[in-house]
């Protein structure tokens, strides 16, 4: 009896077989084996679910917005209740640690319970006109049908990021988790059906992007897309969207710097920056991409952090004891062998790593060592593209100018790491980062309560805390007049 999981689409409370009759194979990333096979679903699956959600979310919005949280309660304690199986399901379809994939699942319920507490702070405004008896009364309203595109590095995470202020705030949601790793967030189904969710709220879609994702985006009944992903993939769902004006949040790549002054706390910045750099095998959109060091630190920092980078152990991602695990895909395989040969052919030196490991172990999967890169010059590519993945570009700099201007020299600009005791440092990087989140004296991880911005090509909206939960809502103006 063959062990590999079939998934259908979640569509109005239901699933569904698609009727391509076709299904995607869901490749295991540490031992390239099929561990699933979803649905390949069409655009008219498409258009047809987001009638449903459309009906869906004419009675959803009626519910007063605590009777919203208090069925979003009870999925986020179903997702709890479901730990083991679910963190077993993100490290089989994207091989990350076994004890990351638990944390993954206890922030996709935090962020449910983080929208929750909102409910009751859906708040409007009253307004003085300027005529005699009448007031201006502006109120939060709901958009309607929210289109929720996740990508594959923290698939499930990113569904609670945005399942929580969607519904608590009034909408319905589609769901597209990117073809890489589906199978978690389609178990969402499972656990919103249980706990009671109205049929068609929440509905899962898995699909190519060029048929499923284009029809959930151009419809004119889609009134929101939050999307996760790459930079092309946003700017392509921005133009599709905007024949309807649809409102668009995207949250794109990113080249994060992080600078470490020649006053910081050097043990404390060699831990943030080896966690920031290589957890989920670097697969973080706010991960430390490009090393900038003070000359006067440099050698003493990269002794100690050199040292760390080779004790990292590569491995089966279910042991407690490894410390990273494989690539998503060969694709993204392929990618870390192409950036370490044009580094190596500009110039740059592999003071560790650049390979895939050895050992029979690695033989199958999409394995690469936790990779560090010396005589870097800002002009290389290894410096402005995006890797998302365990290499590490290290430079040097003398001024504070300097680095800004290396900093700053990006298209990106979602996040940046600073390390350094000098207040007056702190408030120039404040200044002049161009950056939509700048962690100071620690590695990057936003919390529910800030606001995951990004500048330039790394998206728009923001998501997170209360700027985050008004993407979600429209405001409507009343001009009320009574007599006197």
């Amino acid at each position: 009896m063959s062990s590999i999981q079939e998934y259908k689409l979640f569509i109005n409370g239901e699933w569904r077989t698609s009727t391509s009759g076709e299904t995607i194979d869901i490749i295991s990333p540490s031992n390239g084996e099929i561990v699933a096979r979803v649905q390949n679903g069409t655009a008219e699956e498409a258009i047809e679910t987001l009638q449903f959600a459309d009906k869906a979310q004419k009675e959803w919005k009626k519910l007063p917005a605590r009777s919203r949280a208090d069925l979003l309660y009870k999925l986020a304690d179903e997702i709890d209740a479901n730990t083991e199986y679910l963190a077993e399901l993100l490290t089989k379809e994207q091989g990350k640690l076994f004890k990351v994939a638990r944390f993954e699942v206890a922030v996709t319920a935090s962020f449910i319970r983080y929208a929750c507490e909102g409910a009751r702070r859906i708040e409007g405004d009253i307004i003085p006109s300027d005529n005699p008896n009448e007031q201006i009364w502006i109120q939060k309203v709901p958009r309607g049908v929210v289109v929720a595109i996740t990508a594959w590095n923290f698939p499930l995470a990113l569904a609670g990021r945005k399942l929580g202020p969607a519904l608590v705030a009034g909408n319905s949601i589609v769901i597209k988790p990117t073809s890489e790793t589906p199978l978690a967030t389609l178990e969402l189904g499972n656990l919103a059906n249980k706990v009671g969710i109205p049929a068609g709220v929440i509905n899962i879609l898995t699909g190519p992007g060029r048929a499923m994702g284009n029809a959930l985006v151009e419809s004119p009944i889609c009134k929101m897309v939050t999307m996760t992903g790459s930079t092309p993939v946003g700017q392509q769902i921005a133009r599709n969207a905007a024949q309807n004006l649809t409102h668009v949040q995207l949250e794109l790549g990113g080249k994060a710097p992080f600078i470490v002054f020649e006053d910081a706390d050097i043990d404390a910045a060699v831990d943030a920056a080896l966690h920031s750099r290589f957890d989920n095998c670097g697969q973080v959109c706010t991960c430390n991409e490009r090393m900038y060091l003070h000359e006067g630190i440099y050698d003493a920092f990269m002794e100690k952090f050199i040292a760390k980078t080779k004790a990292i152990k590569v491995g089966d991602p279910m042991l407690e004891d490894t410390d990273m695990g494989p690539k998503v895909n060969a694709a993204e395989l392929k990618h870390m062998e192409h950036l370490v040969a044009v580094s190596i052919q500009e110039g740059a030196t592999v003071a560790t790593g650049g390979k895939r490991p050895e050992g029979a172990e690695f033989e199958k999967g999409f394995w690469f060592e936790p990779t560090v890169l010396t005589n870097v010059t800002q002009d290389m590519t290894i410096v402005h593209e995006e890797s998302f993945g365990p290499i590490l570009p290290v430079l040097k700099f003398k001024t504070f100018d300097e680095v800004i201007g290396y900093a700053n020299d990006c298209e990106y600009g979602l996040a940046a790491m600073v390390f350094t005791n000098d207040m007056n440092t702190i408030m120039k990087c404040n200044d002049e980062l161009e950056y939509g989140e700048i962690y100071v004296n620690r590695g990057h991880g936003e919390q529910h309560q800030g606001f995951h911005n990004g500048y330039k090509l790394s998206g728009s909206g923001g998501e997170d805390g209360k700027y985050g939960f008004e993407q979600y809502m429209e405001k409507k103006t009343f001009y009320i007049r009574h007599k006197a």
